[in-house]
């Protein structure tokens, strides 16, 4: 009885399922090829078959559906109760890739295995190690998320990564109808509506694409309708060396999963994050990964790209998000779904990102005002994000560290900004300020 649309802008209460499902669905068409996007660069380093590939794209999706769930509806001490959205991690993939043509796939499953429970007791102790996170420095790992991220959205726009049509005129004609149907429709929608620009920008750039000949459907004729997973479909093999450097990564990854929950907090629901609520999500991130390893799969973790949506939209209603995490399960038992879904151009959803990421970089620098700008908060907030940004923009600066410094700090702007935040809070004065300051 109390089931209306306008609960979508509340943490609690029921929405309509004909109108959760869209909202739902905008997240999923979202994260969906940042999702399956880490298994195909893995798996193709590894050699493993297109069949395998197969198999862990739809553990993927069950797995991302099942860790959302969690997080919106925490199990025990297992996740937050926001409305995160969990996914395969990109911030592994440079390790994997050392990793698996070294020692094998299964190495990497038993690392992820390991790693994966390590974390999620860190999770669990997390009060006793959380206060050295400050909020300053969340602040700065927020806004280097953003950054991070929009590189993620402009390589999106211009067709892929390393696709061989990168930047032509059709990729950016295509991104760029994209982001002007999600800007038109979010100017002259009505109510609610409004809130649905990304996925009518999806919808009306994946019309165009079909239009233009840039979607591929012949992977559709190799689906299956229905498939279960399958469990321990990689026996695993306990690498000490493998398990170590895995581990300092999940150290960035439960990073990352602070900012993405601090951010969640301030832009969705104006207001800090509470210490119970980054706890369930540390936790929930480490735990479901080994879950995820149990099916074979890569580790899991929050989407930022889904914090920006929430920043955007405004929309944070659990029950919302859980009819996208339904979604993505059932795009893991039925195959072809999953498989329609990612003929998805990457130059379309490009086009719906991009001003996304820009929403966590403009969140950031919102939580750093609140912060305030004494000279203590302004030097590590620069301090980090120069050294952090600007040092893994010329990643040959690492070269005389050893390969695992390398291989965790040298792309990864989000862990030297925490690294260099974290240190700057630790040994700067408490009291910085001059006394003119003092007395303004």
């Amino acid at each position: 009885m109390n089931s209306k649309v306008e609960n979508i802008y509340q943490l609690e209460g029921r929405v309509p399922v004909s109108k959760a499902i869209p909202f739902g669905l905008q997240h999923i068409l979202a994260m969906f090829v940042a999702n399956i996007a880490p298994i195909i660069i893995v798996a193709g380093a590894c050699g493993l078959s297109s069949k395998d590939m197969a198999m862990l794209i739809q553990s993927a999706m069950i797995i991302a559906g099942i860790g959302t769930i969690i997080q919106l509806y925490p199990v025990w001490r297992l996740g937050s109760g926001l409305p995160i959205v969990m996914g395969i991690s990109f911030t592994f993939v440079s390790i994997f890739c050392y990793i698996g043509p070294a020692y094998g796939y299964e190495a990497i499953i038993g690392a992820v295995l390991i790693g994966g429970l390590a974390e999620g007791i860190l999770g669990l102790l997390a009060k006793y190690w959380t206060r050295f996170i400050t909020p300053v420095v969340a602040a700065s790992v927020v806004t280097a998320i953003g950054f991070s991220l929009l590189s993620v959205g402009a390589a999106s726009f211009g067709g892929g990564s390393g696709s061989a049509d990168f930047g032509s005129a059709k990729n950016l004609i295509l991104g760029g109808i994209t982001l002007a149907c999600c800007i038109g429709f979010n100017i002259f929608a009505k109510s609610f509506w409004k809130q649905l620009s990304v996925l009518f920008g999806l919808v009306v750039g994946y019309v165009v694409a079909a239009a233009m000949g840039m979607v591929d459907f012949s992977a559709l004729s190799d689906a299956s309708v229905i498939a279960l997973p399958k469990l321990m479909p990689f026996k695993p093999v306990f690498h000490p060396g493998a398990i170590v450097s895995v581990f300092l990564i999940f150290l960035v990854s439960a990073t990352e999963t602070i900012g993405d929950t601090s951010a969640l907090a301030s832009s969705g629901l104006g207001r800090d994050v509470k210490a119970k609520e980054t706890a369930g999500s540390i936790a929930c991130d480490g735990f479901i990964s080994s879950l995820s390893a149990v099916f074979g799969c890569l580790p899991i973790t929050s989407f930022s790209q889904n914090v920006g949506l929430v920043a955007m939209t405004k929309v944070v209603n659990r029950f919302t998000l859980l009819m996208g995490a339904i979604i993505m399960i059932l795009a893991g038992l039925f195959p072809i779904f999953g498989t329609l879904l990612a003929t998805l151009p990457d130059a379309v959803l490009g086009g719906c990102t991009i001003m996304m990421f820009g929403t966590i970089v403009v969140s950031g620098i919102q939580m750093i005002s609140r912060c305030g700008y004494s000279q203590r908060n302004i030097s590590i907030v620069a301090l980090s994000l120069s050294v952090g940004i600007g040092f893994t923009q010329v990643p040959e600066i690492f070269s005389i560290f050893p390969q695992i410094v390398q291989n965790v700090f040298a792309e990864n702007c989000v862990a030297v900004v925490f690294l260099v935040a974290i240190i700057c809070n630790l040994i700067l004065p408490k009291d910085m300020e001059s006394k003119s300051e003092k007395a303004d």
